[in-house]
């Protein structure tokens, strides 16, 4: 994997097995090994105990079962020599007296570690203590804390390093081991071991099905994922086990940060495989700003530095990832709840403001636009929630020169339906007269013939604040304002910035969810219209049939792009490399990589030319999980080099 791009592909593998049948079980471990070569796996992770099986029972004390456990894993271990990966392989050990449920880490024909696992279950269907020792019974105290007690064991290939203390360092990345009951304990290894630096976590288990557990599991592995900043890879054992008492599925699973990236599918009888990229990158830069992700005291942990394998297949594209073209819309499962959340942050704040300031009204410049539009429909919710009539919101429309047919009965249409008060204002003469004060030509339509407009639309609503003793509410949203698509003391400015923190597609998206699920009939119609109608500032002159001119995307880039960028910049800081690498893998099907770099240049320069105006924009609610306020999320100097 390239590097530079910070993904390790991993794979979380169930090899068709026969109980205590470990001939069987090492050739389907090696073909799987083979398949995970071939498709440039850097880490596979098998099921606990696969060697010999989960459900041996008393056979586990069998000299001979130990003795052909061992000779498997020196064959798997012999077989991985010049291949580029390292194999998690579980299997019982003997050390001393002691019977272990361990974790063999081998590459390149070693074993650089074995990983007993430490919290054995004992109830139900499962015996453990009955034939294992816990790995806590290889440290011991001392006056530095919890030490190894057994810090080597002689293998066939010498002395390895032995214990729950065990993390694994190559060039790129850092990973631990925890086995099967260990995730479900109080205080799970996984933790620990994420603390003291893992960034991978892999899980050898042998979890059995039942009825409802399986969802139990992913959510536990998820959240464990989230809560630790890693990627945790998960496999159990398959159908192959004995069904005497309970049935195993071979549930595998692969989780990046509390996101599920890969399920595989359970119950089959043949072995099976999921492969994915982990971003380390993502992990490493939530754990950077997470200050309380530091590394403490709590005992003794060793890091076994794995040599760097040659490759001679060099994968640099993570072929199994993919990226959703929207990250900031919600999976259609969680529709209702995330759209509703976005409206209870918004009225929610914009009631604490209305009733903070004691204003009898609320102003909103209404455009016919998305913006404006959703920032009425947020403003009505508001007075809903807080018991006002509302005809306290005033909604002042102001056709100018690039004022649409369409958009103007859009907004007038609209305000009558929601039963507010409203004003139609036109402002061609006002915006006209003032050109001829500051001797602007009228037929020079530049950047001040625009931001005349906007500015006075601005002086409108806020002189109109004062007479009604009310707040102007700002329309705008988050990436007009990373892109600087926003008149300086016009429509930049407003008394509460209601969007300010909610993305052009969350905007679209909110307005067609409302017209699908809270309103009907006429209400519906408009707001379906306004979703279709082009995006535009309309501050150029209509074209000859009053239809709308300008096109803000035709000159900006298309805003599914541009909130792309947005997301993966302010929540991750990557690069401009790796953002346009992962946008030319999500939206392949419609822009090609040259399109995509154009668009991300004009993201770049636009975003660090036009701080200036974010270090002054209004108060907002911040509703998803990045925001441009300098107050909050994003403090950036105003005269600061553009970086790549």
């Amino acid at each position: 994997m390239d590097s530079s791009l910070g993904f390790v592909r991993v794979a979380a593998a169930v090899p068709m097995m026969r109980v205590a049948d470990a001939d069987f079980n090492v050739q389907q471990i090696k073909e799987q090994i083979t398949e995970a070569v071939e498709e440039g796996v850097e880490v596979i992770c098998f099921p606990e105990l696969s060697t010999v099986g989960y459900t041996c029972g008393d056979l586990f004390f069998t000299r001979r079962l130990q003795q052909n456990s061992l000779s498997a894993l020196e064959e798997i271990c012999a077989f991985t020599r010049g291949k580029s990966i390292i194999v998690l392989v579980g299997a019982p050990l003997k050390v001393d007296n002691n019977l272990y449920n361990c974790a063999f880490v081998m590459t390149d024909g070693d074993v650089i570690g074995v990983v007993p696992k430490v919290n054995l279950p004992n109830t139900g269907e499962f015996y453990e203590k009955r034939w294992f020792t816990s790995g806590r019974a290889s440290l011991q105290h001392t006056d530095k804390g919890l030490e190894p007690r057994i810090p080597t064991i002689e293998l066939w290939n010498g002395d390895v390093p032995f214990g729950p203390d065990l993390l694994f360092n190559t060039r790129d990345y850092c990973f631990g081991i925890e086995i099967c009951e260990d995730l479900w304990s109080p205080l799970p290894p996984s933790t620990q071991l994420a603390i003291q630096g893992a960034e991978l976590i892999f899980n050898l288990s042998s979890s059995n099905c039942l009825t409802g557990k399986n969802a139990f599991r992913r959510q536990m592995i998820t959240q464990q994922s989230a809560r630790v900043h890693c990627g945790y890879v998960y496999t159990s054992s398959g159908v192959g086990e004995s069904t005497s008492d309970v049935v195993f599925s071979g549930s595998t699973y692969i989780a990046e940060n509390g996101d599920l990236l890969a399920e595989g599918d359970r119950f089959l009888r043949r072995s099976s495989m999921i492969i994915q990229e982990i971003d380390i990158e993502r992990l490493r830069i939530d754990r950077q700003r997470n200050t309380n992700f530091t590394k403490d005291q709590h005992g003794h942990y060793r890091h076994i530095y794995v040599a760097p394998i040659e490759d001679n297949q060099a994968v640099t594209e993570p072929a199994h990832r993919t990226f959703s073209t929207t990250p900031f819309l919600p999976s259609h499962a969680d529709e209702d709840a995330y759209c509703n959340d976005v409206l209870s942050i918004q009225t929610s704040g914009l009631a604490r403001r209305w009733e903070h300031t004691n204003a009898d009204t609320l102003i909103v410049g209404v455009s016919g636009g998305l913006d404006s539009t959703h920032a009425l429909l947020v403003a009505v919710q508001t007075a809903d929630l807080l018991g006002y009539d509302h005809s306290r919101i005033i909604g002042v429309t102001m056709p100018c020169f690039g004022t649409s047919k369409r958009t103007l009965l859009n907004a007038l249409a609209l305000m009558k339906q929601l039963g507010i008060t409203q004003y139609e204002i036109p402002i061609d003469q006002v915006v006209t007269t003032h050109l001829k004060d500051i001797g602007h030509p009228m037929e020079q339509q530049d950047t001040t013939y625009e931001n005349a407009q906007a500015r006075i639309r601005t002086l409108v609503l806020m002189d109109m604040a004062n007479q009604h003793n009310g707040i102007v509410v700002g329309t705008g949203d988050m990436s007009e304002l990373a892109l600087g698509w926003a008149t300086y003391s016009g429509d930049q400015m407003s008394m509460y910035g209601i969007n300010a923190a909610v993305p052009k597609t969350l905007i679209k998206y909110m307005v067609k969810y409302m017209a699908e699920n809270i309103y009907s009939g006429d209400m519906r119609q408009i707001l379906s219209d306004i979703v279709d109608t082009p995006i535009s500032p309309e501050l150029l002159p209509t074209t000859q049939t009053g239809d709308i001119a300008q096109v803000t995307e035709d000159k900006v880039g298309p805003y599914e792009l541009h909130d792309f960028f947005l997301y993966y910049f302010l929540r991750y800081g990557f690069t401009t490399d790796k953002i346009a690498y992962m946008a030319t893998m999500a939206f392949e099907d419609q822009y090609d990589e040259t399109v995509i770099r154009h668009w991300l240049n004009v993201f770049n320069r636009r975003f660090y030319q036009n701080q200036f105006k974010r270090s002054c924009m209004p108060d907002g609610p911040k509703v998803v999980s990045v925001s441009l306020s300098p107050k909050g999320d994003w403090r950036m100097p105003s005269d600061v080099k553009e970086m790549r």
